[in-house]
């Protein structure tokens, strides 16, 4: 991809032949559709951080009913209203000339019983300990979802295969107690994920299919942590070699080591994970302007995710070509429900 400032553009490998921006919108859950339905001022927002060229992943967005999680007003795509509702907000961000993917999601057994959950039946996972549904059903769901986001008019869609949710519990040692072709060896747990990438690749076309992968992801504390994660990303990226699609779209191991799980300074490095991978690499995980420009030159990235800042500064771009002051996010704000607080009030530059 060769040195460049984020302030640069440059292609996706030319097979692809999408110019996008450096810097990217990475996927953040902001809670403001719903009843599981994108609303009218999901528009402005994403608009707001549309730049001409500019790639932008959207929200987690449910691929059935069975995929919702404990967060509430996240949103859906797995109805006729939900595909509507995403319509006039993908076309926003044509409009402005921005490149727009649907990230799929399914969030597994990071769920409610009762009050996200079809009959308050038990959430789905990777797990004897809770229920699983046939894995032709869960592949087809994902497809389907796929075809709706296509539908919608996105330009593609990122699979969430990262932070404990349900592609990611096949995914990780300590979550997958299956003891059939799912379960044991990093072969076996990663067979789900990589159906569901085949699929969604065969029906869309895998030029229009990215998956975001958190492997050194220590989620909560709780059993979602993987005894060799490196392993597991380098594995998964030679397969998805074979598939063809068109990214994948690593966390940083820095930000997701936390007090419960510590991981031999070893493995913290993506480097072997992106020297296996031979498509677009995208990272994320807290970068700085000037740590997203050492990425970039180093070629330790093709492209940088940004998200708080991305979040609290519709104008990015503009502000890194310019070096110039960044509004400071708020967290107190990031997930509540108001539809301009903290979500599409954040001050431009010329503004300031």
């Amino acid at each position: 991809m060769g040195n460049f400032n984020l302030s640069h553009s440059v292609y996706i490998p030319l097979e692809h032949a999408w110019p996008i921006c450096l810097i990217v919108l990475a996927p953040l859950t902001r809670s403001r559709s719903y009843n599981f339905v994108p609303q009218p001022h999901a528009a402005l927002y994403y608009s707001q951080r549309t730049t001409k060229g500019g790639f932008l992943i959207g929200e987690a967005t449910g691929v059935s009913d069975t995929a919702k999680d404990g967060y509430p007003n996240t949103p859906g795509i797995w109805t006729r209203e939900q595909v509507e509702a995403w319509k006039p907000i993908v076309s926003t961000v044509h409009e402005k000339g921005g490149i727009f993917f649907c990230q799929l999601w399914h969030a597994g057994k990071v769920s409610n019983y009762d009050e996200f959950q079809p009959h308050g039946e038990a959430p789905i996972s990777s797990t004897n300990k809770r229920p699983r549904k046939e894995i032709p059903k869960l592949v087809n769901e994902f497809v389907i979802a796929a075809k709706n986001a296509m539908e919608a008019g996105f330009d593609g869609i990122e699979l969430h295969g990262a932070n404990g949710y349900l592609l990611d519990q096949f995914l990780k040692d300590k979550v997958n107690d299956e003891d059939d072709e799912y379960g044991g060896t990093i072969e076996n747990r990663c067979r789900f994920p990589l159906q569901v990438v085949k699929a969604v690749a065969d029906e869309i076309g895998a030029d229009k299919v990215g998956i975001r992968l958190s492997p050194f992801a220590d989620c909560v504390g709780d059993d979602t942590n993987n005894d060799d994660p490196q392993a597991l990303g380098i594995h998964m990226a030679e397969s998805l070699n074979q598939l063809g699609i068109l990214y994948i779209h690593l966390i940083e191991p820095r930000t997701m080591v936390t007090q419960f799980h510590k991981f031999d300074t070893k493995y913290l490095s993506l480097e072997p994970i992106r020297k296996a991978f031979k498509g677009t690499f995208i990272v994320a995980g807290g970068y700085d302007r000037s740590e997203g420009n050492l990425a970039i030159s180093s070629s330790a990235a093709d492209l940088v995710a940004y998200g708080r800042l991305f979040l609290a500064n519709p104008d990015l771009p503009t502000r890194f070509q310019l070096d110039a002051q960044l509004n400071e996010p708020d967290a107190t704000t990031f997930s509540t429900h108001d539809p301009v607080l903290g979500y599409t009030d954040y001050p431009f530059l010329q503004d300031i």
